[in-house]
């Protein structure tokens, strides 16, 4: 059962896009299931879910000055970035343009020279959309049915790998059901650092990396607590469940 009541249902070729509002929070569903994306309405720069905070655990280990975004959902993740980050240029691939409309028009996603978005595939954006190289790639891409078999494809793991700058990192959001020796090989066969943090609603975040990034756990605890600061919620609880894949 979703929360709220509808205040807006759109469609396109690949089915519904609704916003749902309980009067503190907006929902945005794809779906009459699952919501997709959540936003604080008074508090737009603080993520809702825990999956895109756990997605922020990269920030103790790159400064986000070039971000590509594949999969914008409501926007939460660009919307903090933005707000949080003066310095943030942002290039965003989202397939639907519905999605982006929807963005805009409810949950105060910012518009601006800083934050690009790209009405596009993502693998055809990887493919034929040149930008500049990344810091951070972020790769979120789910419809109604689930995640996008796109983001374990090999093509597309070689693509997130070459759009990075030297010691960049991807971050996917999937699903704990995806954990395994077949998707560990999968990204080793591009990314030398692999790290990975469970979400109590299931969700497995994974950062990966073709740098050896040898940070200790006494800086990364005094980072968490700088950026916790600076983001205006705790990045802790995640560190403290993000483990390194040998």
């Amino acid at each position: 059962m979703l929360p709220g009541q509808e205040i807006y249902r759109g469609h396109d070729t690949f089915g519904s896009v609704r916003v749902l509002d309980d009067g503190d929070k907006r929902y945005l569903a794809f779906g009459d299931l699952d919501e997709q994306s959540c936003c604080l309405k008074h508090e737009p720069l603080i993520p809702e879910h825990e999956y895109v905070r756990a997605m922020l655990l990269v920030l103790l280990f790159a400064e986000p000055k070039q971000v590509i975004s594949l999969g914008l959902g409501a926007g939460a993740l660009n919307t903090c970035l933005h707000g949080r980050f003066a310095g943030c240029k942002q290039q965003v691939a989202e397939l639907r343009a519905e999605v982006i409309e929807v963005a805009y028009r409810f949950f105060q996603l910012p518009r601006g020279k800083r934050l690009q978005i790209h009405a596009t595939d993502a693998l055809d954006f990887l493919r034929n959309i040149s930008t500049r190289k990344a810091d951070i790639i972020f790769s979120d891409i789910y419809g109604a049915d689930g995640l996008s078999d796109q983001q374990l494809g090999e093509e597309y793991l070689e693509l997130c790998a070459r759009r990075l700058k030297p010691g960049g990192w991807l971050v996917m959001n999937l699903w704990r059901d995806h954990q395994g020796p077949d998707t560990l090989e999968l990204l080793l066969q591009q990314f030398g650092t692999l790290y990975g943090c469970h979400t109590q609603s299931g969700n497995w975040v994974v950062l990966a990396s073709e740098a050896d990034h040898d940070i200790s756990q006494n800086q990364l605890d005094k980072r968490a607590r700088q950026l916790g600061q600076q983001l205006g919620f705790s990045l802790s609880p995640h560190l403290k469940r993000l483990r390194a894949y040998p």
